[in-house]
């Protein structure tokens, strides 16, 4: 072959017929879409606090307020996801399974906090769990203060985190059918033995990919937390607040080095998750 002939060999394969028409101009399209919508915001928010310095990021995030507001956004989150990972599962179950009265109503209730604007659903959940509120009084009664403290946060963050997970497992279920669980109570298996060894390994990788979107979501949630947090620096003080304080003290560098440490802790995370997500399905 020769030196001319390996030359156009590369630019021949690109032109080959591709099964999607134009695919040099969506190509074009999608990177120009994901640079202007996702990279250069993340590469803005990542080179503004560097105008501290090294020195400097390293002292506006390591602030005993900054601290604490880090450690109760993302433990509460953490929290509110392992919650909705249990109890969506229940609720994904019994949607599937079961057919029971009011079934489209409570389907429909699922999505309500997709709906639902952020502020109005903190201001209803603060009025529920308030100490005089419907479910804030019996909680009293008992010696527990939901409203203005963080279980008040882990409330609002499990309520707005429900439906990933619920609409992430509800196809799964529907496509596993009850044949493979119908064929293991042939074998002789225990209803555990089949959730367990049947049903759950085809449920783990959509489980942990509900579980990775419901705290993602918790992870930034403003809206809903500001009204049931109480906002008391130190205690109930989320970090997402801390950095519209900051921008409205004009410390714009401070703001931008708590998303630095937000994105950057969120990332791995939720890599971390997907990285498991991937060793569940391959084992499976």
């Amino acid at each position: 072959m020769t030196a001319a002939a390996a030359v156009r060999l590369p630019i021949t394969r690109w032109r080959s017929p591709s099964a999607l028409p134009g695919f040099g101009l969506t190509l074009g399209f999608t990177i120009f879409y994901l640079s202007a919508i996702v990279l250069i915001p993340l590469a803005a928010l990542i080179i503004r606090p560097w105008s501290l310095g090294w020195s400097g990021f390293v002292a506006a995030v390591t602030q005993p307020r900054v601290l604490a507001a880090l450690e109760l956004s993302f433990g509460a989150s953490a929290i509110a996801a392992a919650i909705n990972t249990l109890f969506g599962l229940i609720v994904a179950w019994a949607l599937v399974r079961y057919r029971f009265p009011l079934k489209r109503l409570v389907d429909a209730l699922v999505d309500l906090p997709f709906a639902l604007p952020t502020a109005v659903a903190g201001i209803a959940l603060s009025t529920l769990y308030a100490s005089n509120g419907w479910l804030g009084a019996p909680l009293a009664a008992l010696g527990i203060k939901a409203a203005f403290t963080p279980l008040g946060i882990v409330i609002a963050l499990t309520f707005i985190g429900l439906p990933f997970v619920v609409r992430t497992l509800q196809p799964v279920l529907t496509d596993l059918g009850r044949e493979p669980e119908e064929a293991a109570a042939t074998l002789g298996a225990t209803r555990w033995q089949t959730f367990r060894r049947v049903v759950l390994p085809a449920l783990t990788p959509p489980l942990i990919t509900g579980a990775a979107l419901a705290f993602a979501r918790a992870v930034g949630e403003y809206g809903s937390v500001i009204f049931i947090a109480g906002n008391l620096p130190m205690r109930s003080e989320i970090a997402p607040l801390l950095i519209i304080i900051k921008l409205e003290e004009f410390d714009y560098a401070g703001a931008s080095a708590i998303g630095v440490v937000m994105l950057g802790a969120s990332f791995l995370i939720i890599l971390a998750l997907n990285l498991l997500q991937a060793w569940a399905s391959a084992r499976r």
